[in-house]
């Protein structure tokens, strides 16, 4: 009997062999007996199944890896490159298409956006050349990535690519009908609170919008994920919220502390010391959108486009970017760094969660001293000192210093930090 790789499923030669399932969003790790195996599989031909290891074989018949239907349309292989990437190999990029938005949110890391958009043919040479590093998810951003002037057509180019495709929105502007027209995989929303703490942040009425626009991807059939921002106006919010998207099913809910950048610094209101928010980084569920690895601090498998064709290892970190567009994936990928969590303040302290940390967020570590005074310049952000700093926001998360200012005793030491509270 003939058999042939699902449409769902691309091959991908990351570190070591790899099969990636673009819609069900996860990755499953192969020997190279496998891999081959699967690859027949992928040809137009298909492959024979009396040659493989029946339980492999019966595996991939029972997660619908395989069939005996032949496929028609298939989905680009992503290149095959004559070995493994290199370490790290690029995942997960952020493809800021426009900084331009349909909201002024106060803490929006944007302050005042230029009118930056990212070309047609900029976009295209950089999704040619991410499907060729083998990457997996496409973190299409904005702004509001949907008033981009060419969205159309930069919608029209997502079905060539074998990469799960996820578009980041505020809602506003996503009834049924335009919905029904996206080419992506999965809409992250962003809701920041219940109706009182989100309005506060993103205006009168987003709340409701926003709302009714996941209502409505979820009754098309499209994976729904929320970010949530943890802020001043949202405090006492997360248990409701909790109850809320658990019963919705949202796939994965993400919730943060804002970086206090952008227009955040001109919005005292919203900030929130430390000792308060990070209780509310224990909330959240789902996978995530971008992983690490083991021994390394976030953002492994991360890099980001920015609108202006800046490349940086996040959108952060935007004025120190590692290079252009004009310049390539590849050349601005070698340029960045890994962070191992050894080189990090909290390796030094002996940290006994620094493996599930990992470091927390390395730029609002960054902006973020001892004295939590922010407000770094951009040499301070990539010192070797600022970079190397512990994020105290999680180091409150996980209990690692209480809300009295006391560090947990590490190898029988008690130190006391209440200087970090200050807000």
């Amino acid at each position: 009997m003939r058999y042939y790789l699902a449409n769902n499923f691309v091959l991908k030669q990351l570190e070591t062999p790899a099969l990636y399932d673009i819609s069900g969003d996860e990755l499953y790790e192969l020997d190279e007996t496998a891999f081959e195996f699967l690859r027949k599989c992928s040809e137009s031909e298909g492959c024979s199944g009396d040659s493989a290891d029946k339980e492999f074989l019966a595996y991939c018949i029972s997660e619908g890896i395989l069939s005996d239907m032949r496929v028609t349309v298939r989905l680009p292989r992503a290149g095959f490159p004559p070995g493994p990437s290199t370490f790290p190999s690029l995942r997960y990029l952020e493809l800021q298409i426009t900084d331009r938005c349909n909201l002024r949110c106060r803490h929006c890391y944007i302050d005042n956006a230029e009118q930056n958009e990212l070309s047609l043919g900029v976009i295209r040479d950089v999704l040619d050349e991410f499907e060729s590093m083998q990457g997996l998810r496409l973190l299409i951003t904005g702004g509001e990535p949907i008033i981009h002037r060419d969205f159309d057509s930069i919608n029209g180019l997502l079905p060539r690519y074998g990469f799960r495709k996820i578009l980041f929105s505020n809602g506003l502007l996503l009834n049924k009908e335009v919905m029904r027209t996206l080419n992506v995989d999965e809409i992250q929303f962003s809701v920041d609170g219940m109706e009182r703490g989100h309005n506060a942040l993103r205006g009168k009425g987003t709340y409701k919008k926003v709302m009714k626009s996941i209502e409505g991807a979820q009754a098309l059939g499209v994976a729904v994920s929320v970010a949530s921002m943890v802020h001043g106006k949202n405090a006492g919010e997360f248990a409701a919220m909790d109850a809320l998207f658990k019963n919705m099913g949202i796939k994965d809910w993400t919730v943060d502390v804002p970086c206090i950048t952008g227009r955040l610094k001109h919005n005292a209101l919203f900030h929130m010391p430390p000792a308060e928010a990070g209780q509310y980084l224990n909330y959240g569920f789902g996978g995530g959108l971008h992983s690490g690895g083991d021994g390394y601090a976030c953002g492994l498998h991360l890099l980001s486009v920015l609108a202006d064709g800046a490349v940086a290892k996040c959108a952060f970190y935007e004025h120190s970017p590692l290079g252009t567009v004009s310049e390539g994936l590849r050349k601005c990928w070698t340029r960045l760094k890994p962070v191992k969590l050894e080189a990090l303040q909290c390796a030094g302290s002996r940290c006994p969660v620094i493996d599930a940390c990992r470091g927390g967020c390395r730029f609002r570590a960054s902006i973020t001293p001892d004295d939590h005074l922010p407000g770094a310049t951009c040499s301070e952000v990539q010192s070797e000192e600022a970079q190397s700093r512990r994020d105290i926001y999680k180091c409150f998360a996980y209990g690692i210093i209480n809300a009295s200012g006391l560090e947990a005793p590490q190898e029988g030491a008690t130190k006391e930090v209440s200087d970090l509270l200050r807000a």
